[in-house]
């Protein structure tokens, strides 16, 4: 049995997708849907069965699950870069991670966990996966402290080379729509486009970059779920891994290839960023993916931003069936 927590959310259902791929189905999906509407992710999947999140570590803590597993993938978190709950994070992204890792490693089940390169906070320090950074982070929100906070625990605990930890960058792609304001800016550009004919980027509060120069790097989901199939198929590659394009670009680019990718000119405004967003804000984001490269994962076959753009756009956010 493979187990996916989060499996209803957006990275997690793609995992889901990726194994019915591969022809797998006996799957365990962890969750919490409540009154969600995550739900609609897992119309199209086929799994055996779904298990909230609660009752699941509670089986978890206490040492025992109904299923013969042969691996995790815990995609389940708080994903939210602006929650303020720090117990709540506490608990939910670090607690409840490590415990599933220790009982994944005491039953030798094969463990990959989501990190996320929130933890390289302004990028100072650079967007190396490289241990030696690791105690120097500082995250800008509590989020990606949470998630640094696992990290740093699983090198201390000498389990790194047993599991596989994954930053994963800016991440963009089907079955995110439930996700409010957390959706990624070219999901929301799309929904502008349709209302108003034009997209809307926060302008630069920082002189050496322009309105939208801002630069992230970022990664489709499918992308992000084909380097977890292949770690699935090489439990001898473990280790913290960005998760990334490798290549930084500007809103005002990922702009432009929704345009593109609808046809339609170019119209973008920019708009002030929030109070609540400034000294939080990464202004430059790209990863450093020549540690995955190095263990033989093919980084050739990342989509890049105009092709993933285009993808994403025609053969889901304009079509009537938008889920993977």
């Amino acid at each position: 049995m493979y187990i996916v927590t989060g499996g209803a959310g957006f990275i997690g259902s793609a995992v889901v997708w990726r194994l019915n791929q591969m022809g797998v189905t006996n799957i365990v999906v962890v969750d919490n849907l409540a009154e969600s509407e995550k739900w609609k992710n897992l119309v199209n999947r086929r799994y055996e069965d779904y298990v909230h999140r609660d009752a699941f570590i509670k089986m978890v803590r206490s040492g025992v699950l109904p299923w013969s597993v042969k691996a995790i993938v815990h995609m389940g978190a708080c994903s939210s870069t602006t929650e303020r709950n720090a117990d709540f994070l506490m608990e939910n992204n670090f607690h409840y991670s490590r415990d599933l890792c220790l009982y994944a490693l005491s039953k030798g089940i094969r463990f990959i966990n989501a990190s996320s390169g929130a933890t390289y906070g302004d990028g100072r320090l650079g967007f190396s996966d490289s241990l030696e950074t690791m105690a120097k982070l500082a995250p800008l929100n509590m989020y990606g402290y949470s998630k640094l906070l696992f990290d740093r625990w699983a090198q201390r605990a000498g389990v790194l080379d047993k599991i596989a930890s994954l930053r994963f960058f800016n991440v963009y792609g089907p079955n995110e729509y439930h996700k409010g304001d957390m959706k990624s800016v070219i999901c929301k550009a799309f929904e502008q486009i349709k209302e108003f004919g034009c997209i809307r980027l926060f302008a630069s509060d920082r002189p050496e970059y322009p309105d939208g120069g801002q630069m992230r790097d970022f990664v489709y989901v499918k992308d992000c779920v084909a380097v977890q199939a292949w770690l699935l198929e090489h439990p001898d590659v473990n280790g913290i891994f960005n998760v990334g394009s490798g290549k930084a670009r500007t809103w005002n680019d990922l702009a432009n290839a929704v345009f593109s990718a609808l046809g339609k000119e170019p119209d973008i405004r920019y708009v002030e960023m929030p109070s609540y967003l400034k000294g939080k804000y990464q202004y430059f984001t790209q990863a450093d993916i020549s540690r995955l490269s190095g263990c033989g994962y093919p980084i050739n076959k990342f989509h890049s931003l105009e092709d993933g753009v285009q993808d994403y756009v025609c053969r889901y956010l304009a079509q009537s069936d938008q889920y993977l």
